[in-house]
């Protein structure tokens, strides 16, 4: 039996979700000896992240709690920590709920690691620390600011665009409408109050985002934005209120970082061997993508939205 699937454990949230995130902690926790914790806006994601840090600390190890952070925040501030995981579904409905590792350089658990994992909660043995290898917890409080900080020099200052937003009510709403207008934008906001209970398809398809069409066209904007649950999707339309495919949105990355080199999964379109790269193609998730940009790579992605900038 696998506990992990393209992109981390995902179910519909229950006590077996609940006991098994108190295991997956035990287990990480006897691995990974410091370990940073963040969560998506779930209205189960509190119970579930609770359950997994009494893992990790009923486990000996340390953690932080992050709070409410998109998962790519939580993959930079992971460069302090031995690990980190993420309480999300991702682009799942609210009902839903997961648990996802990340490696300090921000990418998920490779295969290997998820193994080591599943055959220690599966093997029923996890022991408690004793009372005096018990460490502490403590709230992790700049992860928002470190992310924007990040962000800024990537680029020009005062872009003077019109942006239209939908977050979802994800995660995303602790920080990109915050993030658009430091860098100048003007921010026309749609979902972007943090909350469990989506009001659209979480996913940023073409179907899901008419209320982001309609706005954009409406508002005169010079393109529109959205996000998932845990805003580890982008997906984007254009000023004309037109969406653009992740096979395009793909191209435009690369060639704006000046990729040669580019990994993508195996339903992005064939086109894209047809632009000048030299193209590696995975199975479909994000964490092959990572995984296959070890080895090399300018960029990476896949066509639902997941974007990958080696060493960012």
């Amino acid at each position: 039996m696998r506990l992990f699937g393209t992109s981390g454990i995902r179910a519909l949230f229950d006590s077996g979700l609940v006991f098994l995130a108190l295991k997956v902690g035990l287990a990480v926790g006897k691995v990974y000896g410091n370990v940073v914790v963040g969560s998506d806006t779930r209205t189960s994601s509190d119970a579930l992240k609770h359950a997994l840090i009494s893992g990790l600390l009923a486990a000996g190890t340390r953690c932080e709690d992050a709070g409410i952070v998109p998962t790519p925040t939580l993959a930079l501030v992971a460069r302090k920590f031995a690990a980190a995981v993420m309480i999300t579904a991702s682009h799942n409905p609210p009902e839903y709920n997961g648990i996802k590792l990340l490696n300090p350089d921000g990418s998920g658990f490779a295969s290997e690691q998820q193994k080591q994992i599943e055959e220690m909660v599966f093997s029923d043995s996890l022991e408690v620390a004793t009372w005096d290898e018990i460490k502490g917890s403590d709230v992790y409080r700049s992860a928002i600011e470190q992310h924007i900080e990040r962000i800024m020099p990537d680029f020009p200052t005062g872009l003077k665009l019109k942006v239209v937003l939908d977050c979802g009510c994800g995660a995303a709403s602790v920080i990109t409408p915050y993030l658009l207008r430091k860098l100048g934008c003007e921010v026309v906001e749609i979902n972007c109050q943090p909350s469990g209970f989506f009001p659209r398809g979480i996913e940023p398809t073409e179907s899901n985002l008419n209320n982001l069409v309609k706005a954009t066209k409406e508002s005169g904007a010079d393109l529109g934005i959205a996000h998932d649950g845990d805003a580890d999707r982008m997906m984007a339309v254009d000023d004309m209120g037109r969406f653009i495919s992740g096979d395009k949105l793909l191209v435009i990355f690369a060639r704006a970082v000046k990729a040669k080199e580019v990994v993508t999964t195996l339903d992005a379109s064939m086109a894209i061997e047809e632009m000048d790269f030299s193209v590696r193609r995975t199975k479909i998730g994000d964490t092959y993508v990572s995984e296959e940009l070890k080895s090399g790579g300018d960029f990476g992605g896949e066509p639902s939205g997941s974007w990958i900038f080696p060493g960012q």
